[in-house]
């Protein structure tokens, strides 16, 4: 019954453009989009057996800062031109760490050094990574 309301609140916050069972859908074209673009290493982890915070995460590395924040302007583009718009966006401007919360799917953003630093793979070790399609 909880489960039930909170996607109904979940249709009414995205106005009906997100339904809750698209979430991997979203991530995947997250995904596409910064495969596109270049980015590095490029993950999608199934987090929703472990966390309300969202459904999935999307992971991807640039090799400088100024790649990381070309890959977050890109990926905001992208999904603005399908009238998706990132609910916040957090680390743009030291360009070493951006998260990108579009609800059901969060992406982070890394500088490569601070991704092996973090490890965020090994933190979410219980996740289910999901293949990204080319």
């Amino acid at each position: 019954m909880v489960y039930n309301e909170y996607n109904k609140v979940k249709e009414k916050w995205y106005g009906g453009k997100i339904l809750p069972g698209n979430s991997r859908e979203l991530a995947f074209q997250i995904a596409d989009v910064l495969e596109s673009k270049k980015a590095v290493n490029v993950l999608v982890l199934d987090i929703s057996h472990l966390t309300i915070i969202a459904d999935c995460f999307v992971i991807a590395s640039g090799n400088t800062e100024r790649q990381v924040k070309s890959l977050c302007d890109e990926l905001e583009e992208a999904m603005e031109k399908q009238g998706i718009k990132a609910h916040r966006k957090e680390g743009y401007r030291s360009g070493r760490w951006i998260v990108l919360d579009y609800g059901d799917v969060v992406v982070h953003l890394l500088h490569r050094d601070d991704r092996a630093f973090y490890n965020l793979e090994k933190l979410w070790a219980d996740s289910l990574p999901l293949s990204v399609r080319s």
